[in-house]
């Protein structure tokens, strides 16, 4: 089977359908496989087997509705396709796909666009991660409770041996992850993953990478989008025979976010159409929306009080443009500690760290637009008085307060949408 790679995306807006319909609970006595795991190879012929074996006997024995299994070859060279065409031939339900070129992506787009399963998952040929946490991954998918399931390595209850390498690796990209595109959900990269096939409908057509990213592309348009993802802590071992070149992939990951953060700063991605009809949130947003504005309005009052405070004191002893920067540091700090508990209910010292340090980022905002307006007044109107300095400062920190609200909104305190990370 051959894959034709689609456009790239970002070359024009794509038209928007419908909503997606409000999600609804499987029936109890479904006559047609609900779940299709797919798992996608190359070059896997030892452990494709006992994988395969293992994961029937697995969902035989535990899974209550009819099943499939999906291998998806995508170019192996050895004799992976010879062994994955014996097993579906011997294990009922087991099906066998062959692709022309490499990907895991492109393995999952593949398997996923043609199954007609209502709940499409995969796991990694090596079973690094236990099988144990199958069922609970799935449940919510079926149940109607979530949109998408993932594994996670980094919750609370994971249990995880892997090397100090690995480790950090994978928690700088999720953390990388955090800070530029502002994602809720712990792990991108575990390979353990579960979709409604109505949402995947939807997602697949969005996702351009064909490659490693894709897991990560998926999570990020389905997020922006509100859709709910609920999160499993996983018991994952190691697999010391990875087949992943670190460098390569590292490189080609950066290019996929840079690419989707242009795609979603511009709008070019079409999330209205991912929503829900009377989704999770309904009209809660515009009130929820409203608190915040009013809370950090409130907020924005006191700082820019004490802010002005500590302007008018600091100014005859430092000058304008140092009164200027420790009064805009010292407010912003209590700026963000007020806002992270009271206009974003944020409690505890988790992120706080993070919080602060994105805080001080919008802080550099505000203090470029407040120099640069003192800079421009003294420079067309030199000797320029008091008030009129003060005057120019509030202007100023109204529009700094603007796209600070906008920054912490949408960077420092990102809405969570994810579920978990307990099992159902």
């Amino acid at each position: 089977m051959r894959t034709v790679r689609r456009s790239a995306l970002i070359d024009r807006p794509t038209p928007e359908p419908s909503a997606l319909p409000r999600r609804a609970p499987l029936p109890a006595h479904h006559p047609d496989p609900v779940l299709d795991v797919v798992v996608p190879v190359y070059n896997e012929e030892h452990d494709l087997e006992p994988c395969v074996r293992r994961l029937h006997a697995h969902l035989g024995e535990t899974f209550p509705y009819a099943f499939r299994i999906t291998i998806a070859d995508n170019a192996s060279t050895d004799g992976t396709p010879r062994i994955a065409a014996r097993l579906a031939a011997e294990l009922p339900g087991t099906d066998f796909i062959r692709l022309a070129e490499k990907g895991r992506g492109r393995a999952l787009h593949t398997a996923w666009s043609r199954s007609r399963a209502p709940v499409l998952a995969y796991l990694d040929v090596d079973l690094s991660t236990d099988l144990a946490a199958l069922l609970p991954l799935v449940a919510p998918l079926i149940s109607g409770h979530s949109d998408i399931a993932i594994g996670t390595r980094l919750a609370r209850g994971s249990r995880v041996v892997r090397g100090p390498k690995r480790e950090i690796i994978s928690r700088c990209y999720n953390g990388l992850l955090r800070s530029t595109l502002a994602v809720g959900f712990s792990d991108a990269q575990c390979g353990f993953k579960a979709v409604r096939r109505d949402v995947a409908e939807r997602l697949l057509p969005l996702v351009e990478d064909r490659e490693w990213f894709f897991d990560t592309e998926l999570l990020v348009i389905a997020e922006r989008a509100g859709l709910r993802i609920h999160e499993v802590p996983v018991d994952w071992v190691d697999d010391p025979d990875s087949r992943v070149h670190i460098v390569s992939t590292a490189l080609a990951d950066l290019r996929g976010m840079a690419r989707l953060g242009r795609a979603l700063a511009c709008g070019r991605l079409p999330l209205s159409a991912l929503r829900r009809n009377g989704g999770d949130l309904g009209g809660a947003l515009p009130a929820v929306l409203a608190r915040q504005v009013v809370r950090f309005a409130a907020v924005g009052v006191a700082s820019t009080l004490c802010y002005l405070l500590l302007y008018t004191v600091l100014r005859p002893a430092t000058g304008a443009q140092a009164a200027n920067a420790l009064a805009l540091l010292a407010s912003a700090i209590a700026n963000t500690a007020a806002n992270r508990r009271l206009t974003f209910g944020v409690r505890g010292r988790c992120g706080a760290l993070r919080h602060h340090l994105k805080g001080l980022a919008a802080f550099l905002v505000g203090l470029a637009l407040t120099s640069g307006s003192l800079a421009v007044l003294h420079h067309t109107a030199p000797g320029t008085g008091h008030r009129v300095e003060l005057l120019t400062l509030i202007a100023a920190n109204l529009a700094a307060t603007l796209l600070r609200f906008l920054l912490f909104r949408a960077w420092v305190f990102p809405a969570r949408r994810t579920t978990g990370p307990s099992a159902p």
